[in-house]
């Protein structure tokens, strides 16, 4: 495998891992029904039904740089 190849497939690791965690969300609401997640600085229960409480504030998330 060339560099130029690699580099290709490992510039593809993030739109994979966002697609993966999409599907597991679906799978996790198709399954309990609920999920738990972390949005805006808050820990948030969503509903396979649409609906969504807030659990709890948390703290923002740290900024890294790549």
């Amino acid at each position: 495998m060339s560099e130029e190849s690699m580099q290709r497939m490992e510039a593809l690791i993030p739109k994979v891992a966002h697609i993966a965690v999409q599907r597991a969300r679906r799978q996790a609401l198709a399954t309990s029904g609920k999920v738990v997640e972390a949005r805006n600085g808050q820990l948030i229960e969503s509903h396979a039904d649409g609906t969504a409480r807030v659990i709890r504030t948390i703290a923002k998330p740290v900024a890294v740089a790549s």
